[in-house]
């Protein structure tokens, strides 16, 4: 493959034999390199030419040094505070600073006079204002915009003029003033000779630039243009067409370099594949079958996906040269640093400045970070603990303990992170004293990483020393959020070793063989059309700036200008509709497609390969059986069985292995907790009356009570928990109105003064053992039984639920279905029942109900379990025939449990 540099380089060398005076211009850092190994390859002595970039060249001719953008928007901030009487804070300056210095940069770049457009903007509004039925009303928002837009110039004039007289700039200003001092620069330099190498869209200032400089008769351009784009209607050549039509230059001069390889045979392949994902394996799959990685480019339209692709990338890559920027929001260290923001943040949100104390889960993000995590003993054990306490709020004290037995060095950075904010100078010395202790032990990548961070926050301080443009935490940390989102970390590689991993941008002049481009989507290539400017879109058509009608014709250029030279080219774009992308193929593919026949189509998805799932399993073996015979000793609760029922893995870790659930800090009041504050609550009003007949005047004394004692009950099951505002106090008030409106249902009850009710018994502990054959030992059942009460000579055995149950959930038909149909609460209330009797040696000379209070259900009242099929005949009595027969079926679950032959099996129609 003949390259476009090799090209050009010919086509130099057959006029120019000495080198000494001569410079090339190239429109990227990347181009250099591979031109001067070209260069080296074709002679064997003399001089190199001088190679820049385009930057280099304008740097050259202005004499104005380039800052950067933290450094600019400083300086803008200095100026705009000098011209109003009431600025704005720093971080609301910033959120539209960036967009003015990019619109500035954009007016200047392409010599714009910039009175005359921004009168012309300030008319506009003007119009706007205007109404013929007479005054137009203007809502505070409008005023501030239009008076925004009218001070524009203002603002441009004072700052182009602070930057001049400091000999620094923008891009734009930088371009502005060589515009203005090429000639002198041309005199100075009348002895050199100057090729510009593989440009296409210029901006105004460009132009003008590189026509003076090709006035000189010994310099000259080449273009990289295949006669396909040029000698037709393509957009990819719409630039280049114009400047052959316009350039006083090419009167007299043909336009080099026309290349003929598009229409040459190519194997193309266009992919369609599911997800981003998707595109990057499948990359890494074409990658996986390549040999030479020296003449292959990787491109990704979308540079989003480079931190998916570094992990994607097969394992006979030995060498990759990234000539993109690593997103910094991506990167680990970020997160940390984030973390400690939030830290204050949250702190300062949550009014806990005063006392110092840190909101648990940004104390716990910090420290599990995996930079610190690493570096700290004992993290498990006081994130366990923290948990355990149900500490909401951590102290520094407690941190202290934690770094008790840390190496000092190590402890005083860490420490001094949660010391009382004092001084945003002192706070950025914090982050600063950290990144250096955690550059002592880390990977090369991770010192690059922290490296960036350390510089970034050197010139923070220094600035804020300087300007003291930050009041507070917040500001600083809004403003580190705006700046990390649109930087990146630049990579250095070996340009001319390996793999190619590059964005769109980074391709020009650069031809390879083999070409994969990933995630060539409608809205990625081109990018969507939204501009993020104060100039309106047909300002800008007005004046001749561009629009993304120009900036779609400059990425049409690139693509096509990849498959030039290319042999093989394989097109990966993402088929789903989803937040990644429209689903459309590029209009640039299509374009391709049409201008070609030899393209292969093809529609790719992962590779599923169809697995039976094994449903969980535990084979009983004789330790099994022991730890179940202890069981039968100490006893199966209800809830136990309905468990083995519901799922005999979660009975398997619970009952054999004795497996706990994790303790987690207890923020917002569990459903559980708010369950057992209801119980307790209950309990403890009517206790005092168990043996006695309810009265009227005992609900009312119970209800002066009930309030004292939720609170009470919290603040036993709440540990250190908040119920005083937000969430909990919610759930509090529906504890609070659970128990009134059961007691406001019970005085109802008791109006009727022929209702008598009996409290026989609450949270009473009942056991009996039973006898199964087959099984040699005795089988303990045991509950405890909510309340036991007598209404109207019929005994109830009373169940509390704070969740929502309803009447046909506690209708049994058949005993032997009570499993197939789930009936588990009505399986836990019969249970109850049986415990009762047995344990009490109950004769049935009552009629006896078991049945279940929903406090999500009260309006139901009592809900007894219910032997009939008959909605309007209900049968609720639980005679000792219903109990044997349920006992029955409750033996045959109990026995299988104890069989050995029959195995823990999870179900494999498992709900939750």
């Amino acid at each position: 493959m003949q390259s476009f540099i090799s090209d050009t380089l010919d086509n130099i060398l057959k006029t120019t034999k000495s080198f000494e005076d001569v410079v090339f211009i190239l429109p990227s850092q990347r181009a250099k390199v591979f031109v001067k190994q070209t260069f080296k390859d074709k002679i064997t002595v003399g001089f190199l030419p001088e190679i820049i970039n385009v930057e280099q060249f304008i740097n050259q001719v202005s004499g104005i040094e380039k800052a950067d953008s933290i450094q600019l928007l400083f300086h803008f901030y200095t100026i705009y505070k000098g011209l109003e009487k009431e600025p704005v804070s720093f971080d609301v300056f910033a959120s539209w600073a960036f967009t003015v210095i990019q619109d500035f940069n954009e007016l200047d770049q392409h010599l714009i006079n910039t009175k005359e457009i921004f009168l012309y903007l300030r008319d506009i509004q003007r119009l706007k204002k205007w109404s013929v039925e007479g005054e137009f009303k203007e809502t505070e928002l409008m005023e501030d915009h239009y008076s925004f837009l009218e001070k524009l110039n203002i603002y441009y004039n004072a700052f182009y003029k602070f930057l001049k007289e400091n000999n620094i700039g923008y891009q734009g200003l930088i371009y502005r003033e060589s515009c203005k001092k090429i000639d002198s620069y041309l005199e100075r330099n009348q002895t050199k000779k100057f090729f510009f190498i593989g440009f296409n869209a210029l901006n105004t200032a460009e132009e003008f630039l590189f026509q003076k400089v090709l006035e000189n008769k010994n310099s000259d351009i080449y273009w990289d243009i295949d006669t396909a784009f040029f000698k037709s209607n393509h957009q990819a050549g719409r630039f280049i067409r114009r400047y052959k039509k316009e350039w006083r230059y090419y009167e007299k001069n043909e336009v080099k370099t026309l290349g003929d390889t598009f229409s040459q045979p190519k194997n193309i392949e266009v992919i369609g594949a599911s997800k981003n994902t998707t595109q990057i394996k499948y990359a890494g799959e074409i990658l996986e079958k390549i040999t030479d990685f020296k003449n292959t480019a990787l491109v990704l339209a979308d540079e989003t996906l480079l931190p998916i692709t570094l992990n994607s990338l097969p394992k006979n890559i030995n060498a990759i040269n990234i000539t993109m920027g690593y997103p910094l929001k991506d990167v680990p260290t970020t997160n940390l640093l984030f973390s400690i923001f939030q830290l204050f943040v949250s702190q300062d949100k949550l009014q806990k400045t005063v006392v110092n104390q840190f909101y648990y889960k940004d104390v716990i993000r910090f420290l599990k970070h995996q930079s610190v995590y690493n570096l700290i003993p004992g993290i498990d054990a006081f994130s366990d603990d923290v948990a355990k306490q149900n500490q909401t709020f951590i102290k520094q004290v407690h941190i202290n303990k934690l770094l008790e037995n840390t190496e000092p060095k190590l402890k005083e950075a860490i420490l001094s992170i949660f010391n009382s904010y004092i001084s945003i100078d002192e706070f950025i010395d914090r982050i600063i004293n950290l990144i250096n202790l955690l550059k002592e032990d880390v990977s090369d990548l991770e010192k690059e990483y922290l490296f960036r961070f350390y510089t970034t926050f050197t010139q923070l301080k220094t600035l804020q020393n300087q300007f003291k443009y930050f009041p507070d935490l917040k500001t600083l940390a809004l403003f580190f959020r705006q700046l990390i989102s649109s930087e990146s970390l630049s990579f250095q590689g070996e340009p001319l070793r390996g793999l190619q991993l590059m964005g769109m941008l980074e391709t020009r002049v650069l031809d390879f063989e083999n070409i994969i481009l990933v995630s060539t989507n409608e809205g990625i290539l081109p990018a969507s059309s939204q501009q993020n400017s104060f100039v309106p879109f047909d300002v800008k058509v007005e004046f001749g700036l561009p629009t993304y009608r120009e900036k779609d014709a400059i990425f049409s250029y690139h693509f096509f200008r990849l498959m030039q030279r290319a042999k093989n080219v394989f097109i990966i774009y993402n088929t789903e509709h989803d937040v990644f992308g429209s689903g459309e193929k590029s209009r640039f593919v299509t374009q391709l497609e049409m201008m070609r026949s030899d393209i292969v189509q093809k529609i790719i998805s992962p590779k599923v390969e169809a697995q039976n799932i094994a449903l969980k399993e535990v084979k009983k073996n004789d330790a099994v059986l022991e730890q179940l015979k202890i069981l039968a000793e100490k006893g199966i609760s209800p809830s136990a069985l309905t468990n083995y029922l519901y799922n005999p893995i979660s009975f398997y870790k619970q009952k054999v292995l004795k497996l706990k659930e994790f303790d987690d800090v207890e923020e917002t009041v569990a459903y559980n907790t708010l369950g057992t504050v209801v119980h307790e609550t209950l309990d403890e009003l009517y206790t005092p009356f168990v043996g006695k007949f309810l009265l009227e005047k005992d609900v009312d004394l119970m209800k002066e009570k009930s309030k004292e004692l939720v609170v009470k009950y919290f603040k036993i099951e709440f540990k250190n928990g908040d119920i005083s505002t937000g969430r909990n106090r919610l759930i509090f008030e529906v504890a609070n109105r659970f128990v009134n409106n059961f007691l406001a249902q019970e005085k109802d009850l008791l109006k009727d003064k022929k209702n008598e009710l009996r409290i026989i018994g609450t949270e009473e502990n009942l056991a009996t053992e039973i006898e199964i054959e087959g099984i040699d030992f005795p089988i303990k059942i045991h509950g405890q039984v909510d309340r036991v009460d007598e209404l109207n000579g019929v005994l109830r055995i009373i169940d509390y639920k704070t969740g929502m149950v309803s009447g046909a959930e506690l209708r049994v038909l058949d005993f032997e279905k009570l499993r197939e149909k789930e009936q588990y609460k009505a399986i836990q209330v019969l249970l109850y029942g049986y415990l009762y009797t047995k344990s009490k040696k109950y004769n049935f000379n009552k009629p006896l109900e078991a049945g279940i209070y929903s406090f999500k259900n009260l309006n139901s009242g009592f809900l007894p379990v219910n032997f009939s099929s008959n909605y309007r005949k209900p049968d609720v009595e639980i005679t000792e025939e219903k109990l044997e027969e349920f006992i029955t079926e409750i033996k045959t679950y109990i026995k299988e449990i104890y069989t050995l032959d029959v195995d823990f099996i999870e179900p494999a129609d498992l709900k939750y």
